[in-house]
């Protein structure tokens, strides 16, 4: 395989402009579109690891920056507003540059909570979440509500790749989501290599399906 084509594409949202990082590859088998973190942006790690691993099993990349990073904001947006942006950002690259191709969303930690919010919406066939936010932390007060029914909602395979110390904990397997621990806490950045070799493993099954 030749090395990917990479794209900055600027789309607009009902929220603001977001950019879009477009990895090509030749004769894609599908596509992977895969959003930031709350407070991070597409270069974190684990988000680059599993974009080149996709790369390598055959898919088209997206690495997707929503509007409030754009606009130059660390604080995220709104669930519902990150929802929609990234609804919009997925529906025009499923109608322009990935058109016709099987596509499987997700992301690392906010991320993958909009991906799994969001998948019915795309249209997805898998969604790839690396680093789940659970559960929040407290230290005092009541435990803050679990996430997992935002991973329960999503009737496709999900891949779940969570670092042994997350502190966020680490969710179970599910009738169709499988879980692999790896090296690491919340920042995946101990053992890129498992990180590489869990995405790929998944995907590259996932399309021949």
């Amino acid at each position: 395989m030749s090395d990917p084509v990479v794209r900055a594409i600027g789309i607009e949202t009902p929220h603001g402009p977001a950019r879009v990082h477009l990895h090509d590859v030749d004769r894609p088998r599908g596509a992977v579109i895969l959003g930031h973190g709350a407070g991070g942006g597409v270069g974190a790690p684990d988000l680059v690891t599993a974009s080149k691993a996709a790369q390598e099993a055959g898919y088209s990349v997206g690495l997707v920056e929503q509007p409030y990073r754009v606009a130059g904001r660390r604080s995220p947006a709104p669930a519902h507003q990150l929802d929609t942006a990234w609804v919009a950002v997925v529906e025009q690259l499923r109608s322009g540059e990935l058109a016709g191709l099987p596509l499987v969303t997700g992301g690392r930690s906010s991320g993958a909570r909009v991906a799994c919010r969001t998948a019915a919406a795309t249209g997805a066939i898998g969604v790839l979440c690396l680093a789940f936010p659970l559960q929040p932390p407290r230290r005092t007060g009541p435990p803050a509500a679990s996430r997992l029914p935002e991973l329960e909602s999503v009737e496709v395979p999900v891949l779940v790749i969570q670092g042994e110390r997350d502190m966020f904990g680490m969710p179970p397997e599910g009738r169709s989501r499988t879980v692999v621990r790896v090296t690491g806490d919340h920042g995946l950045k101990a053992d890129r290599a498992a990180i590489a070799a869990a995405a790929r493993s998944w995907l590259e099954a996932l399309v021949s399906r």
